[in-house]
């Protein structure tokens, strides 16, 4: 059983998911900071791929990718890096990244490589679901690597349920259709969409990200949905100097700020 599918069976709501960008402060850190993210509550790990021209990635996250990339970061050092993760730690890893990195390694090569690792899922928000589902489907199934798809607060009811039907783990509901990292919290409209996405009665859990970033917003989540994803957030408050990059202290006030 995928990690992902046996995780949401155990733990159905109040997931926690942490993402940062592998390489950043640096490549090194990679495996510390996965594992000191689980001694801290995390439940699900997503590692982001620095890409050159991240469409999607607000500042903090753009800059972190760019400082990987300067520190030499590459596909090759990710899973050299995580080559013996799986001697410390079950919690569920998802690598998140743009399509064109995957497709210079080498599609299947890329998810083969990903299953020796240990790696549960993928997500690639420009990977069309149409090239998804004709030529790569089955690559996904072979290697064990679950899809993982985004929607939005514009994705038609229609297409989520396609969505959901071709998803595998969860589902990646962005809160919100502007870069990550650039929203304070919900508004009214916010909640009116995650009611929405409750209301279709999704097979997938549903996991949103965007603009989450203190205990009030992952609260609201906590209510709405399987769990939070946070990565901007986590970044910001990341310290290259402290013996554990200060995640401790950046878990503690997520999870326990009065």
């Amino acid at each position: 059983m995928n990690r992902l599918e046996a995780h949401f069976t155990n733990k159905p709501k109040r997931n926690l998911a942490i993402y940062f960008s592998a390489g950043y402060p640096s490549i090194e850190s990679i495996e510390p900071i996965i594992l000191t993210l689980e001694q801290n509550g995390a439940d699900i790990i997503e590692i982001g791929m620095a890409f050159s021209d991240p469409l999607a990635d607000g500042p903090v996250i753009q800059n972190s990718g760019t400082l990987a990339l300067a520190n030499g970061i590459t596909t090759v050092k990710i899973f050299n890096e995580l080559s013996t993760i799986r001697q410390k730690t079950d919690l569920p890893l998802v690598l998140m990244g743009y399509l064109n990195p995957v497709l210079q390694f080498g599609f299947e090569e890329f998810l083969k490589q990903a299953s020796l690792t240990g790696i549960d899922g993928l997500i690639l928000p420009d990977l069309p679901l149409e090239i998804f589902e004709r030529d790569y489907k089955t690559l996904y199934e072979f290697y064990n690597i679950f899809p993982i798809f985004l929607i939005t607060p514009q994705t038609p009811d229609d297409r989520i349920h396609h969505i959901d039907k071709l998803s595998k783990g969860f589902i990646y509901a962005v809160s919100s259709s502007s870069t990550t990292g650039s929203s304070e919290g919900f508004s009214l409209s916010h909640i009116r969409y995650f009611e929405r996405l409750q209301s279709l009665n999704l097979s997938n859990p549903l996991m949103i990200g965007f603009g989450i970033s203190n205990q009030k917003t992952l609260e609201t989540v906590f209510d709405n949905a399987s769990g939070a994803i946070i990565g901007s957030a986590f970044i910001k408050n990341l310290q290259p100097s402290a013996k554990d990059y200060g995640i401790t202290q950046f878990m503690n006030q997520l999870l326990n700020e009065q």
